[in-house]
C-alpha cells in the first residue's frame, strides 16, 4: 500500500500516439511516438500481439511521465503507458472523449 503523497509523486498526463511500429524481432514490443502536450517521447510498450500499429495512431492514452528513461531492444523508452490486463491480454486505457495531450490525470 502507498499513501496519498507517494501516489502524487506519479505524473499521470495525457498523450497522443503520433506514430506506431513494431519493435523489430520481437512479437510483443511495439514502438511509439506520443505527444506529451510539450514535447514528444518515443516509449516502448508490450502490446504489439493485441494491436496493430494503424489501430494506435490517434488514440489519446494515460502514460507515466517521470519514470526513468529504460533502453529495451535497444529502443529509448521515456515513459509507460497505462493499459489493462484482460486474462493476459493488455487493452490500453484510453478516453471516450478527445483529451489534449499534456493535461494532468488525477
Amino acid at each position: 500500500m502507498i499513501n496519498i503523497t507517494q501516489f502524487a509523486e506519479i505524473e499521470l498526463k495525457t498523450a497522443r500516439i503520433l506514430s506506431a511500429e513494431r519493435v523489430p524481432e520481437t512479437d510483443k514490443l511495439m514502438q511509439l511516438r506520443v505527444d506529451v502536450g510539450d514535447e514528444e517521447r518515443s516509449m516502448v510498450a508490450g502490446i504489439a500481439a493485441v494491436y496493430e500499429p494503424e489501430q494506435l495512431v490517434g488514440m489519446n492514452i494515460i502514460i507515466v511521465t517521470n519514470l526513468e528513461p529504460a533502453t529495451i531492444r535497444g529502443v529509448r523508452s521515456e515513459g509507460m503507458l497505462l493499459a489493462a490486463d484482460v486474462d493476459g491480454r493488455p487493452i490500453v486505457a484510453t478516453f471516450p472523449e478527445d483529451v489534449p495531450p499534456g493535461k494532468r490525470v488525477r
